[in-house]
């Protein structure tokens, strides 16, 4: 349950950034942040299985919080700072052009 729900958040995660790259910049743009989106995840998926695999045996905690859980886990919170820094000059804020005063 808890690898659908990491999966279900990661799915739409593509598809906001998808949506909002197609829309500001291009079509091209918005299928290049997918691929790179979808690369990070299955090359990070891997590093952390393995980084995982070192520390904890299949079972991991439970039934529900495996060994491929642990690792989807730790992929998200990585990918999550991660994101945040590459996608944080998404929406700059607006400047105020404040004019000096001029003398005539």
């Amino acid at each position: 349950m808890i690898s659908a729900l990491i999966f279900s958040a990661h799915l739409i995660f593509v598809t906001i950034i998808f949506t909002k790259k197609w829309q500001n910049e291009s079509l091209g743009s918005a299928f290049t942040n997918f691929a790179l989106i979808i690369i990070l995840f299955t090359i990070g998926w891997s590093v952390a299985t393995s980084i995982v695999k070192i520390f904890f045996d299949a079972k991991g905690f439970g039934t529900q919080f495996d060994s491929d859980t642990i690792s989807l886990t730790i992929l998200t919170i990585v990918e999550y700072f991660f994101y945040k820094f590459y996608y944080k000059d998404d929406n700059p804020e607006p400047v105020e052009i404040i004019e000096g005063d001029k003398e005539k």
